[in-house]
Parts: structure tokens; C-alpha cells; sequence
């Protein structure tokens, strides 16, 4: 019997045989640009951005705030390290720093996803608003990151600037370049000079001007700066420690050239700097004849592999087979070689004067051409496209456990690019990016198809190292457009099995997991699920969901402390500053949106609105700034937390996903039904839909969360469709409808969506919703006593610099219908303001500097009334629960007498069960009697 295929041989099989879908478009106001083409599995389909225009309100200004940052922004920063990377000139671009960069954190190895996540915020910019220049800055980064591919794709090419004399070579910090001489340059010769003119552009220690050796124990090398910032020269056939040394007194400086010059004859060497002898030793036994013929013969590389890469322009290197005599070298310092006494080098003499190709000729007349090469290996193999080596990912293949100083989250970068870039074609229909992107996942396939499925399942089942992002979801929609199989069975190959099959099985190993790695994984498999069929995927998903929220969720939407996930219902004890990772509130909004298109749980939209008005609205700092776009990383619940809005100097993930974010507020305000019969307004926000198909428009006017309520007005003409009206889930009384002033009947239920059945709507008709707000506590899940506030969508937070948990008590004057809001003092003028007891609680979305306080601890020592003391110490059942609780969870009361008649049958069940006085009983039921309430 033949063996049985493996899975994904069987798969890739039967993906050869899928017809592509054809690539559909959509008419825009500015030009046709592709769409992602919905899937038949979604029961609702989303609008695009250009079809929902924001009004005015908390997330236009915020939006402004960003649209203002990108469009002022220069991207050629962002595109400094990947045109370094290819060894193409940057043009003097700086990059913005911290992650995005070569010098950031872990050595700069997550550089490029910053640069993914503002094309994507770019073409949701652009896609938004028409604004061209935003359409400008994407043709400029695709035409950039089109002639980066390419370079990659070729052995490296001289890169010509203006040289000491002439034009000379330049090096980009992050081209990993080097130039490598043939075997015999040094001639054997037992007398020897050589001279370097030098321009370096970075400072890092033990850079090579050249290094001449088979290895670390025989070499001879001039370093641009040792471990103390000099020039040193040093030949040894005993490695480190036999070295036999020259070291300059003052660092050369940077940006700037410097000429340098070693001589040895006899037992004395000479090290001169810009003409003068700065170090003599007249004790050296060595000289290039003791070492023989070499074998790596280097300008710009060591032979010690740790050692950085020269960075900087080389011009005039020039070997002679004698010492030149002090003042020859001083006649270098002024004309090219060739035209001073000394003449060119007779065992070699390159004086970069070439504008094209990758070879150095050589002068000397010994035909020594030097040849430009990378380290990392030869031209990278067709699609690649990154800011660093193709060895990140091949060495990802090898791990058995994360060193993100190593190895940091390749595919995760690869897919923030491929995002940019895929967004980039669907904005601006702009071929390349899509050829970008296709390219990729080409490259992609043709890496991981060949790795067995144990590597696999390892490799992405690594910490950080192994992350992927939302990759899976990007290459399914690519594919859609594509139609291309392999696209798809790429997508298949990023299957973490372990974490499916629990999930589908509803068994939560979510504990110790990093959150933000494994969220944006199912936005991915939900979009297998759609492309495949195979109902683990969904199911999964949906399991996955659950067992986020509420089980490890803050009340402001968000998850995660330190990144990771906590015990299960472990909420009060992991209150931290390094809660809630704003990347991880932008991908469970993307999952929860995912879920709804396919099962309208009104759940999903609740947590949306939850996410974000507050913790994703509330993570953008309300302030306008051309270099950072201000975004927390970890947004922080301890008390007295203050948020920290340019995290870890800039571009970190969270930046990136939260300029993301900021340019696509309106994406789930509407969306319809999959045959165009239904409109569901989720979410309660001052905007305008155009909906072309019903050739209507749907304005919302509303000031909401500071309304309570909303006006929607059809405009247009007419079109006959249902409505399908959100009612939160906070929402447990008071919410209306009225079209045309006229009432709708039925009763809406908390957590549900009210329908306005299917009519026609004509240009003039006014629906009004009446959503009446209340303040309520949500417990934490493991300490009922630690709470936090909300006044209907809105989370309040305490402003105080205190950082122990501030003591609240919030029944002194709750009203009858059990809202709370009466205990607290509104501040004049300022909407969703208050005071209680001194302190101000205000919206959690407002993105200030104040220390904050988003969970208080609830106390209520004494049972008030109405503002009436009874004098009677609230007691407490050993569960936590007090007396007022359980009077209180009887609200709303339908009046004074009810409320009467609760207290009255509370206190009676506490003073049999031996809980309270039958005396003190009485002080609080005639407390209640007397009390003045509000209704």
C-alpha cells in the first residue's frame, strides 16, 4: 500500500484545482480601486470607508489629529531602512527610531512593520477623505519598496557619492556591504604601507576600515574605532591576545573624512592620522610576510563576526610594498596618490571611481578587481521584500525556543507589510503593490511549503520569535483577489493545531500565552474558514472569543498585563501598569467585527462599543504632534497610572495599530445585510452613510456618548429596507424609537438589536432613538469590591495622584430606578464630569496626561438613604455581598413605597439570618421611610 499523503499534501492538491475569482471593483469618486470580494459565508457585509463620513464628535477630532500627522509626515524616514537594506541611497533620510530603526530595540530586528502599518493608515486616509496628497505618500513608499525588491534581487551595486577625490564608495549603515580584495593583495611583502581615506557615518566600536586574515587567530586589520572609540591597528598569528597594536588618541570624527595610514618596516609600525604619527611601536616581530597568503581579504567586514559592518564612504586605498616616509603621507593628504610623490599603491590601488556595477577596479596594474558582496549571503530569492536579511527567517526555522535579539517575529513584520501593501492597491489601484504582495507570498510559499509540519507547528508555537500577526487573514484576502491556489495553501501552513483543536474543543489553555500574539491568529482562521469551509476554523474562533470576554477582560474592552495572559477571571489581581496592550483591543475589535458578519450575537457589537470608546479612543493622546502619533502601548489600570503616549521612543506595534485605528473610526458604525434588506446601526457616532446601492444616504446627528440618543435622517431619495437598531446591553430601560415622531411599536430588549420593519424610506423620514444612560459598577471578576464606573458606553476614571484604590461609595443617593449618577456632583460645562468626594471622574476616552484610577474600591460603611444616615453600619455577608447590595439589586423601584417595601423584607431576611439588630433593623427601614429620593 502507497503511504497515506499528509494533510497539507492532500490540501495543496486540491487547492490546484479551485477557479480563481474574478477581481471586482468598485466605483469610487476619484478612481476605480479594487475590493476585497466579500465572502458568501457572511450573512452581513461592511461598507467602505469612503461610503461612512464622520460629523462632528469625539472621533473626527480624534481622526484629524492623525489624518494631520500622516499627512505631514515624511516617509522616506520610514523607507531609510529598507533602501539601507538593499544598499540604495537613503537620500540623508533619518529613520523615526525606536523599533522602526537600526539602532532600536533588539538591534532593530522588528524594523519594516512600522513602515506597513502607515501604508495602511495611509490608504484608509485616502480612502477615506480623497485627499491626494495622502495618495502621493503611497505611490512614493510602492515605487521605493518596488526598487528595494529588485535590488535585493541583484548582487550588490556601488553606490556612488562625492568622494575626498573624485567620487568614492559609500557603505549604508544596514546594507550589510563589504568589499572583497583577491588572495594576493598584499604581495607577501615584508615591508608595507596602507592608506584609507574615510568618511564613516556611525560611531559603533570595532568597525573595520579592512581586515585581512583566514580567521580570529591570523589577521591583521585597521579598526575605523576599537573598545574605546580610536583607531587601532593590530597584526597577530595568535588571535586577541598575541595582537601586536597601534591605537590612535581621538575618535575620528563622523560625517566627515579622515585619512589613515599604517606603515611597517623592520621591527616599527606607524600609525598616522590625517598626516600625522599618532602611535609608534618599534617592537613588532610581525609583518604581512609572517602571515602568508590569506584567505579573507575585507574592506569594511571583520574576520570576528560579531564585529559591525563599517558604515560610512571608503575612497583612495591604496597598498604600497615599502614604508612611505612621513612626508609622502603628508603629500597624500592633499591630492589624489597618483598625483603625489608616493604615486598609486603598487600591490593594490582602488580609487572608487565607479557609478555602476559591483566591481572596484584596481590601478596598481596587478589586475586585482575587488568585488562589492553582503554578508548575509548573495541575492535574496524572488518576492523577498523586508528591511533585513532573508536569514531572520531561515534562522526562525532552527528555534526551538524565542531570542527576539536573534529572531523577532519575521512574519509578524512580513505581515504588516503585505498588509500595507495589499491596502495600498485596494485605495489606490496601484498595480505594483498588488505585484508587491503577490510577490511576498510567493516568496512565503516556497520558504515554509518545503519545512515538514512538525517544523512548522514549532515554529509558530515559539514566544515572539514565532509571531505571526494577522498574516493568515491578509494572504486569504489576497488570494480572493488572486485566485491564486498556492496563496491559499500558504495560508493553511500557518495552522497552529494545538491552539485550533483546544479552541474548536472549547478547552481554554490560554493561561501564560502571549495575548497579542495568538488574537489577530484567528481573524486569520475565521477568514479560512470562509475560504475553506472546515468549521474548526470558526468554531474555534468563536470559542477563542468567549474565552477573552469577559473571563480576561478590563472593563474599558482591553486584555493582557505584560503582554500575557493571567489565570482566567484573574482581573483585580493582575491590575498592573502594563495592562491592557493596545494592540491586543485593536485585534479583538477586528475579531469581534469578523464573528458578526457571520453571527449576529448583538455580544460582539457590545464589546465593540465597549473597546472602543474607551479603551481604544482613550489610548490616543488629544494632541497634535508631526513626529509621533502619540498612541499608548500598554495603557495601564493601576491606580494613579499615568499614560505614557510615545512608548519605548516610538513606532512600537501598538503605534502602529493605533494610527490604524484613529483612520477608521466609522468601519463598523453601519453595516447590511447580504441581500441589501437590512440596515444594522451598531454603533450610536455623528456620521454619514452613502449607500449607493439604495441610492439613499443615512445621517446620524448626535452628540453621542454626551447625548443620549440619536437622530437619523434619510436623505437622497427612496428605498425600502429594514432597520436594525442596536440597544446595548446597559441599556435596560427607557430605550425608544419614533419615526417621524411617531412611536415604533415593541419592546426592546437590553442586548439585542430593535427592528424597524421594512418600509420605504423617503428623503425627509427621521428616525429618533432614545437611549437613556445610567451609572453602574462592573466587579471585577476575582474581587467584587474592586470596581469600575460606567455611565452608559462611557468608563469614568478617577483623576488623582493617589496610587492606592480610591474608597467610593456610590448608594448615598442612587435614585429608584438604581441609578447611581445621583451621588456624584456634575462639573458645570464640561460633559461627563463629575465630583465625588473631592475627586473628578471623567470619561476614560478623554487621552490627557492626568494620573488616573480606573478601578475604585467600593465602600459603603454606613446605610444611607437619599443622602439620610442611619447611623447603622452596613453589614456584610461572608461572600462580600453587604445589605444595601441586596436592596439595591432589586432596582428599579416603581416608587418610594417599593423601595420601602424591599428594604423593609431585606432587613427582616438579615435579622433572622443573625446579620443585623432587630434594633438597627429598624433605624434603617425608618431611614428609608423618611429619605428623600430621585426618581
Amino acid at each position: 500500500m502507497a503511504p497515506a499523503l499528509p494533510r497539507r499534501t492532500l490540501l495543496q492538491a486540491a487547492l490546484l484545482g479551485t477557479a480563481a475569482p474574478a477581481m471586482t471593483y468598485a466605483a469610487t469618486g476619484r478612481a476605480a480601486a479594487a475590493t476585497v470580494p466579500a465572502p458568501s459565508a457572511w450573512t452581513l457585509r461592511p461598507f467602505e470607508l469612503k461610503d461612512v463620513e464622520l460629523g462632528p464628535g469625539v472621533f473626527a477630532a480624534k481622526r484629524r489629529l492623525m489624518l494631520d500627522h500622516g499627512r505631514g509626515y515624511d516617509v522616506n524616514r520610514l523607507l531609510q531602512v529598507f533602501r539601507a537594506g538593499a544598499g540604495l541611497s537613503t537620500g540623508g533620510a533619518v529613520a523615526p527610531g525606536g523599533w522602526e530603526g537600526l539602532d532600536g530595540e533588539a538591534n532593530g530586528n522588528l524594523r519594516g512593520h512600522y513602515t506597513g502599518h502607515f501604508l495602511t493608515m495611509l490608504s484608509q486616509s485616502y480612502a477615506s477623505t480623497g485627499d491626494q496628497a495622502y495618495a502621493d505618500k503611497i505611490r512614493t513608499m510602492v515605487g521605493a519598496l518596488t526598487e528595494v525588491r529588485d535590488a535585493l534581487r541583484r548582487d550588490p551595486r556601488v553606490l556612488s557619492v562625492t568622494g575626498r577625490f573624485g567620487t568614492a564608495h559609500e557603505n549604508v549603515r544596514g546594507s550589510y556591504q563589504y568589499i572583497d580584495l583577491r588572495a594576493a593583495v598584499l604581495g607577501g611583502a615584508p615591508a608595507i604601507t596602507l592608506s584609507a581615506w574615510v568618511k564613516p557615518t556611525h560611531d559603533a566600536n570595532w568597525t573595520r576600515v579592512f581586515d585581512f586574515g583566514d580567521n580570529t587567530t591570523r589577521y591583521l586589520y585597521l579598526a575605523a574605532r576599537n573598545g574605546s572609540g580610536v583607531p587601532r591597528f593590530a597584526i597577530t598569528t595568535g588571535g586577541p591576545g598575541g595582537e601586536q597594536a597601534l591605537n590612535g588618541t581621538a575618535a575620528l570624527p563622523l560625517d566627515r573624512w579622515s585619512h589613515l595610514a599604517v606603515t611597517i618596516s623592520g621591527s616599527t609600525g606607524t600609525l598616522y592620522v590625517n598626516g600625522a604619527a599618532v602611535a609608534r611601536n618599534t617592537s613588532m616581530t610581525l609583518n604581512p610576510a609572517a602571515l602568508g597568503t590569506l584567505r579573507n581579504n575585507w574592506l569594511g567586514r571583520s574576520n570576528f563576526s560579531a564585529d559591525p559592518v563599517f558604515a560610512g564612504a571608503l575612497d583612495e586605498f591604496n597598498i604600497w610594498s615599502r614604508a612611505l616616509t612621513a612626508a609622502e603621507i603628508t603629500a597624500l593628504q592633499n591630492d589624489p596618490a597618483s598625483a603625489t610623490p608616493a604615486g598609486r599603491g603598487d600591490l593594490a590601488s582602488y580609487d572608487f571611481s565607479e557609478t555602476t556595477g559591483g566591481t572596484f577596479a584596481d590601478a596598481s596594474g596587478r589586475g586585482l578587481t575587488a568585488t562589492l558582496r553582503r554578508t548575509w549571503g548573495g541575492p535574496s530569492h524572488p518576492g523577498f521584500l523586508a528591511a533585513y536579511p532573508e536569514t531572520q527567517f531561515i534562522e526562525l526555522e532552527s528555534m526551538t525556543s524565542g531570542d527576539y535579539t536573534k529572531v523577532w517575529a519575521p512574519y509578524y513584520t512580513a505581515h504588516k507589510i503585505l498588509k500595507g501593501l495589499l491596502d495600498a492597491h485596494l485605495a489606490t489601484d496601484d498595480d505594483r503593490a498588488l505585484d508587491l504582495a503577490s510577490g511576498m507570498c510567493d516568496w512565503m510559499h516556497s520558504q515554509l511549503s518545503k519545512l515538514p509540519d512538525a517544523t512548522l507547528q514549532r515554529m509558530w508555537g515559539i514566544f515572539s520569535s514565532g509571531e505571526f500577526g494577522g498574516i493568515v487573514e491578509t494572504i486569504v484576502d489576497l488570494h480572493s483577489i488572486t485566485g491564486r491556489a498556492e496563496h491559499l495553501a500558504l495560508a493553511k501552513l500557518f495552522d497552529l493545531d494545538r491552539l485550533i483543536d483546544a479552541c474548536a474543543a472549547n478547552t481554554d489553555t490560554l493561561d501564560g500565552l502571549h495575548a497579542n500574539q495568538h488574537i489577530p491568529i484567528f481573524t486569520g482562521y475565521v477568514r479560512l474558514y470562509d475560504a475553506t469551509g472546515e468549521t474548526r476554523y470558526l468554531t474555534a474562533a468563536k470559542n477563542f472569543w468567549g474565552m477573552v470576554v469577559p473571563h480576561r477582560m478590563y472593563g474599558i474592552g482591553g486584555t493582557s498585563t505584560a503582554e500575557f495572559w493571567k489565570a482566567r477571571g484573574v482581573i483585580a489581581g493582575t491590575i498592573s501598569d502594563t495592562n491592557a496592550e493596545s494592540c491586543c483591543a485593536y485585534n479583538m475589535l477586528k475579531l469581534s467585527r469578523m464573528l458578526f458578519f457571520h453571527d449576529q450575537d448583538p455580544k460582539y457589537m457590545d464589546y465593540y462599543e465597549r473597546a472602543l470608546y474607551n479603551q481604544v479612543l482613550g489610548s490616543k493622546q488629544d494632541k497634535a504632534d508631526a513626529e509621533k502619533p502619540l498612541v499608548t502601548y500598554f495603557i495601564g489600570l493601576r491606580p494613579g497610572h499615568v499614560r505614557d503616549y510615545t512608548p519605548k521612543q516610538g513606532t512600537t506595534c501598538c503605534e502602529g495599530t493605533g494610527m490604524e485605528s484613529a483612520t477608521k473610526y466609522q468601519d463598523s458604525v453601519y453595516f447590511k445585510k447580504a441581500d441589501s434588506s437590512a440596515l444594522y446601526v451598531n454603533l450610536y457616532s455623528p456620521s454619514t452613510l452613502t449607500w449607493s446601492e439604495k441610492g439613499v444616504t443615512v445621517t446620524q446627528t448626535t452628540d453621542y456618548p454626551r447625548e443620549q440618543g440619536s437622530t437619523l435622517t434619510v436623505g437622497g431619495g427612496s428605498a425600502a429596507f429594514e432597520l436594525k437598531l442596536r440597544v446595548p446591553s446597559w441599556a435596560t430601560s427607557g430605550f425608544r424609537v419614533t419615526v417621524n415622531g411617531s412611536a415604533v411599536s415593541g419592546t426592546p430588549a437590553a442586548g439585542s438589536y430593535f427592528t424597524v420593519p421594512s418600509r420605504t424610506w423617503r428623503s425627509g423620514d427621521t428616525i429618533r432613538v432614545t437611549v437613556p444612560f445610567r451609572l453602574r459598577v462592573e466587579k471585577a471578576l476575582d474581587d467584587p469590591s474592586l470596581q469600575t464606573l460606567f455611565y452608559g458606553p462611557v468608563n469614568l476614571v478617577g483623576r488623582d495622584a493617589s496610587t492606592s484604590h480610591l474608597q467610593v461609595g456610590l448608594y448615598g443617593n442612587a435614585a429608584l430606578s438604581g441609578d447611581l449618577l445621583p451621588s456624584l456632583t456634575p462639573v458645570p460645562g464640561r460633559p461627563l464630569h463629575y465630583t465625588l468626594n473631592g475627586v473628578e471622574f471623567a470619561p476614560f476616552h478623554e487621552g490627557t496626561e492626568d494620573p488616573t484610577h480606573a478601578y475604585v474600591r467600593r465602600s459603603e460603611p454606613k446605610v444611607v438613604f437619599g443622602n439620610t444616615d442611619s447611623e447603622v453600619a452596613n453589614p456584610a455577608k461572608p461572600d462580600g455581598t453587604t445589605l444595601l447590595d441586596e436592596i439595591w439589586a432589586g432596582a428599579p423601584f416603581a416608587n418610594k413605597g417599593a423601595l420601602v417595601t424591599r428594604v423593609r423584607s431585606t432587613v427582616n431576611s438579615w435579622v433572622s439570618a443573625g446579620l443585623l439588630s432587630q434594633v438597627d433593623g429598624q433605624k434603617v427601614v425608618t431611614t428609608a421611610q423618611n429619605a428623600r429620593y430621585v426618581d
